[in-house]
């Protein structure tokens, strides 16, 4: 039987338009695509090939995401 995970995606938008994913629980399991649903699609690719390897997500809970704005 398989497991079901649920995993957070982290999506963002580059200065070329590019949409890259990440997923925290997984290090190292990244991807983009040009239109979100393709990065949508891609990151479930990711995913299923970082579980298919083995690794076993972190187990981390979702906190928020806040802007902080630094002069340098």
């Amino acid at each position: 039987m398989a497991t079901t995970y649920n995993l957070d995606v982290v999506i963002e938008r580059d200065e070329e338009g590019w949409y890259i994913a990440s997923v925290p629980a997984l290090p190292g399991c990244h991807t983009q695509g040009q239109t979100f649903d393709e990065v949508i699609e891609r990151v479930r690719e990711a995913i299923e090939l970082c579980l298919e390897t083995g690794e076993v997500p972190q187990s981390l809970n979702f906190v928020g995401i806040h802007r902080i704005s630094v002069a340098a």
